[in-house]
């Protein structure tokens, strides 16, 4: 009987197990998001064509390791699979189809702002992005429990909107804090809420959503 009770788990124990595994991964790619944190800061620090050639060489550098990592190449999986599997998604561990990891999405962004918009919205809209996504994803794994749409919670929502001006804040120093960054915070927040409806996603479409609306 006893042998039988240790087989048999406690599905509540099992769910906080679950739980808790679900957590740590988020943990593990919320760290690798946050760390190219060095994205505003070199397009702070650089000028504007050498860091658009820069974004552009990673770029294509990144998408051939991920493509191979799709292809099953030996060389990809030793390198690019070896120093980041444990943070894909499971779209992106399978071999169905080829999925971009959010990596590309991040360069893809930076090299468009860094294009397109000045660089004090680049580096607001980029450092958004990184930091009220990373929020978001936590808070709402640990302690999300209000749904508002589908697996996105109350609580993360509000995480990425109050980490989104809190960003700002920080940053008036470069770029006057107002209406107009409330408003920036506003569409961004709506723009990972909604992200299945626009179908871009949100490691793209937050960072240019908040820099077109702080260049306007």
């Amino acid at each position: 009987m006893s042998c039988i009770m240790m087989v048999m788990k406690n599905p509540i124990e099992e769910k906080l197990q679950n739980n808790w595994k679900s957590i740590k991964k988020e943990i593990r790619r919320k760290a690798v998001h946050l760390s190219s944190l060095w994205i505003p800061y070199i397009i702070y620090i650089l000028p504007g064509q050498t860091a658009v050639c820069l974004f552009l060489f990673l770029l294509i550098g990144d998408f051939i390791f991920e493509y191979g990592y799709y292809k099953r190449y030996r060389w990809a999986r030793k390198t690019f699979g070896s120093l980041f599997y444990k943070t894909l998604r499971n779209k992106e561990i399978t071999n169905e189809k080829f999925h971009p990891t959010g990596s590309i999405y991040v360069l893809t962004a930076a090299l468009i702002c860094s294009c397109f918009f000045n660089k004090y919205a680049a580096i607001i809209g980029l450092t958004v992005m990184l930091v009220a996504d990373s929020a978001a994803a936590l808070v709402g794994k640990a302690y999300g429990r209000i749904k508002i749409y589908k697996n996105k919670t109350l609580e993360g929502t509000l995480a990425f909107f109050f980490s989104a001006v809190l960003v700002n804040i920080i940053l008036s120093t470069i770029h006057p804090f107002g209406m107009c960054s409330v408003l920036a915070c506003s569409a961004a927040t709506l723009a990972e809420l909604f992200e299945d409806k626009i179908r871009i996603d949100d490691n793209l479409s937050v960072p240019l959503l908040t820099a077109c609306i702080l260049s306007l």
